[in-house]
């Protein structure tokens, strides 16, 4: 029970660390929320999406792995050095700040099916999404063996908190996210995590 719920937990906080960047598809939940326009159902695309790309890199990864443990290695490495990557651009942002927060201006959704359509492709065509979902979490996932369900479990469930927390919360978060040391201190968060996720990979590849 406590290597599963370590498990859940780990992969909680790394489907977080990758889900909370500032982007498209966070400003474009935000900004529903704020107008409280067709909420549920971006929140479900977004949370779904992310579930069924996460089972993609759990499965896929893990299949793999199983077949040819000697890819552990290799996916260690690999996954490793991304994370060390992407830990490394989130300190330069808290180092060296763009200035920018997280915008929800734009023009109001004219209709549900519109603010779906744009939802769906802000999450599907977004080659971003597949390499934090697939790739990242899915190599991460592998190192933990028979207990990469739970911590692709735990991943989801981090973006279903986080989308409806922007959804649901827009207007009281929209006031938090518009500034910029608000992102300053997310990004050193986000930073820490993956660096330490990235050595972990590295040192037991």
């Amino acid at each position: 029970m406590t290597a599963s719920l370590s498990a859940a937990a780990a992969g909680f906080g790394t489907g977080l660390s990758l889900i909370v960047a500032i982007g498209a598809q966070n400003a474009f939940v935000l900004r529903q929320g704020i107008r409280r326009d067709a909420v549920l159902a971006v929140v479900g695309i977004c949370a779904l999406s992310d579930a069924a790309l996460i089972a993609l890199g759990v499965g896929g990864v893990g299949a793999v792995v199983v077949a040819w443990p000697g890819v552990l290695t290799a996916v260690g490495w690999i996954g490793g050095a991304f994370l060390l990557g992407y830990g490394a651009l989130a300190a330069r942002r808290v180092v060296r700040p763009a200035g920018g927060a997280l915008r929800t201006e734009g023009d109001a959704a004219v209709s549900r099916r519109r603010a779906v359509l744009t939802c769906l492709a802000l999450t599907w065509l977004n080659p971003h999404v597949y390499l934090d979902t697939v790739f990242l979490l899915g190599s991460v996932a592998a190192d933990r063996g028979d207990l990469r369900w739970t911590f692709g479990l735990g991943a989801a469930l981090a973006s279903l908190v986080w989308f409806a927390a922007l959804g649901f919360g827009g207007r009281l978060l929209g006031r938090f996210l518009a500034r910029p040391s608000a992102w300053r201190v997310l990004d050193g968060l986000v930073a820490t995590t993956m660096i330490a996720l990235g050595l972990m990979l590295i040192t037991g590849a």
